[in-house]
């Protein structure tokens, strides 16, 4: 993450290769000086698509954690699901002691972790939800690093150098 830079908002996706299959998780950083920053990795066997898509809700709030500015910040991400789990649902979960009508709360352990660090920095957090491959820009690179954790079977969460965002979009994963 650059230091003295403004985020302004963060793109996060998840995919997966069959449900359950090969997981992998990509984040986008939009900085108010036009940089952008491309993240890809958190690669899962046996994951899902929605473990991807919260691990990506879940890297984008730990960015948030490490900025120092203190300013509002946009997550945008295309599953309804995830964004729901944390800002919405998570919190009659927690109230009723982590169990809801109907059944088990699948994900549970990372919902939690994930609503603990959301709890600390709501206050600084906006989600929105983009439509997946609709040409979202931000969203489509997002896919394409969550594509490439796959084929990289990339463990590690980390950057990725690029020369030019139209050629990400190209690449194939």
């Amino acid at each position: 993450m650059i230091e003295n830079n403004i985020i302004e908002k963060i793109y996060c996706d998840g995919a997966c290769s069959g449900n359950p299959g090969n997981a992998g998780t990509g984040v986008i950083l939009f900085y108010e000086n036009k940089k952008v920053e491309l993240y890809y990795g958190a690669f899962i066997e046996h994951g899902t698509n929605n473990i991807a898509e919260l691990n990506g809700i879940y890297k984008a709030l730990l960015f948030v954690k490490l900025d120092k500015n203190n300013n509002q910040i946009k997550i945008l991400a295309d599953s309804k699901y995830a964004i729901d789990c944390i800002s919405k649902w998570a919190f009659s979960w927690s109230a009723n002691g982590w169990k809801k009508k109907g059944g088990e709360i699948k994900n549970l352990e990372l919902i939690q972790a994930i609503f603990k660090l959301y709890l600390a920095l709501k206050h600084r957090v906006v989600f929105e939800h983009v439509k997946g491959h609709s040409g979202d820009f931000g969203n489509e690179l997002a896919d394409v690093m969550a594509r490439k954790a796959i084929k990289m079977g990339n463990y590690r969460f980390e950057r990725y150098d690029y020369n030019s965002l139209d050629s990400v979009l190209k690449e194939k994963y």
